[in-house]
């Protein structure tokens, strides 16, 4: 009896050691068909995305004059209409059309008492595949002012965020007129609501301006310009969530353009299934993955200014969110460039 037990062991042993080898063979034939396209054109055109650039715009957008930006209020008006005007002055189109930036929100969407709002988005049209889109996010919304009359400027969130779009929409842009626009379209979408749970995310997935299976990635950016206690001593760093829960080759491509061209240290650590934080569900991605969309959601952590008035853009490393936005850029230009549409984990054919 003992020996048949010995015996039975062994072989389950055996099959298990088998499954992990031909799973992580599976693994490392993703990691190899990975191929990086266009690295002169990417490093040329994320060399435009400068600190100084990426200041003058936050200290515009994280100003007194858009009085925290709560959702519906004159000052989240006035900052989408300063949105709406960088990417008409700058000949980035709408896809809805003329000069039409806006994707209005109903009141009657929103939780009571809460105004009519608008997510604002621009597009580059893509030259091959126009119809498979990646939507590069980042809510543009705050917390308003608080009862003593102080303002959540909130720099970090998600300032930050919403320059890096920007400052990414503009490298794509160059890029297309000197003749290397993407192959798939790319949508810079500024959501708002953010800040009273996902609202805007909720009605643009509701509400696509293209069918959600149409969007091959969400690339969503919510507070990368400063540093949290984890990482006061090495501030080259960024986290990464939800890279790997529908994608493995999102994250394996993500990690090959990041070893490539700007080698942060990507840290995993809130991309936990029991991440006590549940950022994986705090932020807009969220509602995109709802959906089946492969999504990354680049962040920075906490801090002591988080949800203060004392988020303010002079606390801001504008070198470190200048390297953070290369990365995201340069990660989208791989997605709107390589030859093969990203595959879900689902569909991919390495992995079935």
């Amino acid at each position: 009896m003992l020996v048949k037990t010995f015996v039975s062991l062994s072989l389950f042993t055996l099959l298990g050691t088998c499954a992990t080898e031909k799973y992580s063979t599976k693994i490392k034939n993703i990691k190899n068909s990975i191929k990086l396209v266009d690295s002169s054109l990417v490093v040329k055109y994320a060399n435009t995305i400068t600190p100084e650039e990426l200041s003058t715009h936050l200290y515009a957008f994280a100003s007194d004059e858009f009085r925290g930006r709560k959702v519906g209020e004159e000052g989240q008006k006035l900052a989408a209409q300063f949105l709406k005007d960088y990417y008409n002055s700058n000949g980035i189109p709408s896809p809805l059309g003329k000069n039409n930036y806006y994707q209005t929100i109903p009141a009657s969407f929103f939780p009571k008492d809460t105004k009519s709002s608008e997510n604002v988005m621009a597009y580059i049209k893509g030259s091959e595949k126009p119809e498979e889109v990646i939507i590069i996010s980042a809510h543009l919304d705050h917390l308003g002012i608080n009862e003593n009359g102080a303002i959540y400027y909130g720099a970090d969130d998600d300032g930050s965020g919403t320059v890096a779009i920007m400052e990414i929409a503009e490298a794509f842009l160059l890029a297309k007129n000197a003749g290397h626009g993407p192959k798939r379209s790319i949508l810079f979408l500024h959501l708002t609501a953010e800040e009273i749970g996902k609202r805007g995310s909720e009605y643009y997935t509701t509400y696509p301006t293209y069918p959600i299976t149409s969007s091959i990635a969400n690339l969503n950016i919510d507070m990368i310009g400063r540093v949290d206690g984890f990482h006061k001593d090495n501030n080259n760093y960024v986290y990464l969530i939800g890279s790997n829960r529908l994608s493995k080759e999102l994250h394996y491509i993500s990690e090959k353009v990041n070893r490539a061209y700007c080698n942060l240290d990507l840290d995993y650590r809130y991309n936990a299934e029991n991440d006590r934080n549940k950022y994986y569900m705090r932020s807009d991605h969220y509602n995109f993955a709802k959906h089946g969309v492969p999504v990354i959601f680049y962040f920075n952590g906490e801090h002591e200014d988080y949800h203060k008035p004392s988020d303010t853009p002079d606390k801001i490393q504008y070198n470190l969110l200048k390297k953070r936005a290369q990365l995201i850029f340069a990660t989208a230009w791989q997605l709107a460039n390589q030859p093969h549409r990203l595959a879900l984990d689902t569909n991919h054919e390495l992995l079935n």
